[in-house]
C-alpha cells in the first residue's frame, strides 16, 4: 500500500510543466495570419480613403466605382 500511495504522490506533485511543439507552431501561426489580416485591412482603408479624395467625395467614388465597372 505504501508504494501505491508514492506512485500516486509522485504523478500528482510533479511540477514540471511542458509545452508542446506544435502547440507553439500553432499560435505562432494564428498571430502571423492575424498580423497579415490587419495589414491587409489597413491597406484597403488607406486605398479607399485615397479613393475618396481623387473622386471629390463619397457619392463621386461610388459613381467612379460604377463607371470603372461597367466601362461607361
Amino acid at each position: 500500500m505504501s508504494e501505491r500511495t508514492k506512485v500516486v504522490d509522485k504523478a500528482i506533485s510533479s511540477p514540471t510543466t511542458t509545452r508542446d511543439a506544435t502547440t507553439e507552431i500553432s499560435k505562432v501561426g494564428v498571430i502571423t495570419v492575424a498580423a497579415f489580416g490587419v495589414v491587409v485591412g489597413l491597406w484597403s482603408l488607406a486605398c479607399i480613403v485615397g479613393g475618396m479624395a481623387a473622386s471629390g467625395g463619397p457619392l463621386a467614388f461610388v459613381g467612379d466605382w460604377f463607371k470603372a465597372v461597367t466601362g461607361m
